[in-house]
């Protein structure tokens, strides 16, 4: 796996970092905000900024992303690395709580400008309504990469589908996270009930080693931090999680092979499960407005520099984007439409494998036939999809 002696370790150093980011970024917002009380006052703005601050200020953009045991927060810091130019231009990663809750903070956080989220939760809010119209509020930068579901059991647990998971205690991850959204998606799609509980995935292990949980998700950019953690020698096991028609129409296959987790599952094997898509995504401000010109900036600095993220040693999934990539139903920031209009012959191609699993699924389909097109459904369907599995984890290797 390219990039694999590097970034695993980087989330431990961005949370050293991110310790004054989070900070600062709580300052900046309360500047704005409203009292935390009655009677109470909102913290004034610093005096005397100066030339430096004003320069400082101007240039900065936060994206509030997720936390150590996913993708996000790599992502972020990779943007950092590689965007920043001194007081010229800065990205302030902050650590968040993931997909949901970013999309509350983009829409409401004063200081927060981007985030990172999944689309079919972005989808869920629209339906809800919960945080009133957000299609004239939130605006899409381009789609990231893709996420797989990770489902963790104990070895000698019996467990091997989602199904049998009916009735048992099953961690959702963080409240507000995209895993605990997107998973309560999966679950309602399948009629399937577990007793949802809440917590980080180090006490979520902890209570499967124990057997207090019958298991625990997270759905982020393989290879995570936390399931890098995991060995079948300490008797965990990832379960497949099947492609099922009701799933179909806003998830993509997947697989979980041995290159991502040499310590989980055995080379030439694969595990079956199911991705969606992460999104960078930006609040809808006045086009007249400092905030709207400080995220065009962002876009002018970050698309041309997307072939730079895309090498070692950054997150092997910077090879999955393809800013070109359109998100049916959403509006794209109109800055990020115009540089595309006129950079089409510049955009860096996807580095491979830059195809989604359904682009797999598809070659894996034409390679067996020779190369013609094949249609099929229900029961052969599956068998094809396991023989999948096998031919992309040896793709792989």
């Amino acid at each position: 796996m390219q990039g694999g002696l590097r970034w695993p370790k980087r989330p431990f150093q961005v949370m050293c970092a991110l310790v004054a980011v989070v900070a600062l970024t709580a300052g900046f917002s309360l500047s704005y905000g409203a009292p935390t009380h009655p009677g109470a006052r909102p913290l004034p703005d610093k005096p005397y900024l100066g030339t430096i601050g004003e320069r400082l200020n101007g240039n900065t953009i936060a994206i509030v992303s997720g936390n150590s045991n996913a993708t996000y927060l790599t992502i972020a810091y990779d943007m950092s690395d590689v965007l920043d130019d001194g007081e010229n231009f800065r990205i302030l990663p902050v650590i968040g709580k993931g997909g949901g809750q970013n999309i509350r903070d983009v829409r409401f956080l004063k200081g927060i400008d981007l985030g990172i989220t999944q689309s079919i939760i972005f989808n869920q809010f629209r339906q809800s309504g919960e945080i009133g119209s957000i299609d004239d509020k939130i605006f899409y930068i381009t789609k990231l990469f893709n996420e797989e579901m990770h489902v963790v059991v104990r070895a000698d647990s019996g467990i091997n589908s989602l199904q049998q998971l009916d009735g048992k205690k099953v961690n959702f991850s963080d409240i507000g996270s995209g895993s605990q959204l997107s998973s309560r998606d999966v679950f309602q799609r399948l009629n399937i009930h577990p007793q949802e509980v809440n917590m980080g995935q180090g006490d979520a292990l902890e209570k499967l080693k124990k057997g207090e949980l019958a298991a625990t998700l997270l759905i982020a950019g393989k290879p995570t931090g936390a399931m890098g953690k995991l060995r079948a020698s300490d008797g965990f096991k990832f379960p497949p999680v099947s492609f099922a028609k009701p799933l179909q129409a806003d998830y993509l296959p997947a697989v979980l092979g041995h290159g991502d987790y040499p310590n989980m599952v055995e080379d030439g094997h694969g595990v079956e499960t199911i991705a969606v898509s992460a999104v960078l995504i930006a609040f809808n401000w006045p086009k007249d407005s400092d905030r709207y010109r400080r995220i065009a900036k962002f876009v002018d600095v970050f698309f041309p520099k997307l072939g730079e993220l895309q090498k070692p040693p950054h997150h092997p999934k910077w090879r999955e984007t393809n800013l070109a990539a359109v998100l049916p139903g959403w509006n794209r920031f109109p800055e990020a439409d115009a540089w595309l209009a006129q950079n089409r012959t510049a955009q860096p191609a996807a580095a491979a494998p830059a195809a989604t699993p359904r682009q797999d699924f598809n070659a894996f389909l034409a390679n067996r036939a020779g190369g013609n097109d094949v249609v099929v459904s229900g029961p052969e369907r599956e068998e094809l999809f396991q023989q999948f599995l096998q031919w992309q984890a040896h793709q792989h290797q």
